[in-house]
């Protein structure tokens, strides 16, 4: 089964990018693989404390993620799936494209303020004549009825 990957994040433009990777998964058949990246920065203390951020950043993305998922499951019956890998953003995109074979497109939310699309969009596009799968850039601030209409 073909696999739409998108990246669970704190930014606005995730939810377009969740709402085009489950419609798309829903009219073709698909599955939808939601990663999330822990930054290993957010750790750099005692053993203790860092061992407990860790944790407290899990719990925060699996609720995120239920958001998500029940709407997917509920509204387009699309079963996602979690992944939680820790490391840097793009370097872990990369390397869980690489290791999951069924992936088969990387689906990204652009941000439409003046900081320009996002880090992700930006570090991606500039080596996307590498990637192993085409991705989509589903701008930020489009409506859910045309999200519905171009999918």
């Amino acid at each position: 089964m073909r696999k739409f990957l998108v990246v669970l994040d704190d930014t606005r433009e995730c939810l377009n990018a969740m709402r085009f990777a489950a419609m798309r998964a829903s009219h073709t058949g698909g599955g939808v693989t939601i990663l999330s990246i822990i930054p290993p920065d957010e750790f750099n203390h005692w053993i203790g404390v860092g061992d407990i951020m860790r944790e407290e950043a899990r719990e925060r993305i699996i609720a995120h993620y239920e958001v998500f998922a029940k709407w997917m499951r509920d509204k387009q019956h699309v079963e996602p799936e979690l992944v939680i890998r820790e490391g840097e953003p793009v370097p872990e995109i990369l390397a869980h494209v690489r290791e999951d074979p069924e992936v088969g497109v990387l689906v990204l939310g652009a941000g439409s303020g003046k900081g320009g699309p996002g880090p992700l969009v930006t570090q991606l596009t500039r080596s996307s004549g590498s990637l192993p799968i085409p991705f989509t850039i589903v701008p930020g601030d489009l409506s859910k009825e045309r999200l519905e209409a171009i999918t």
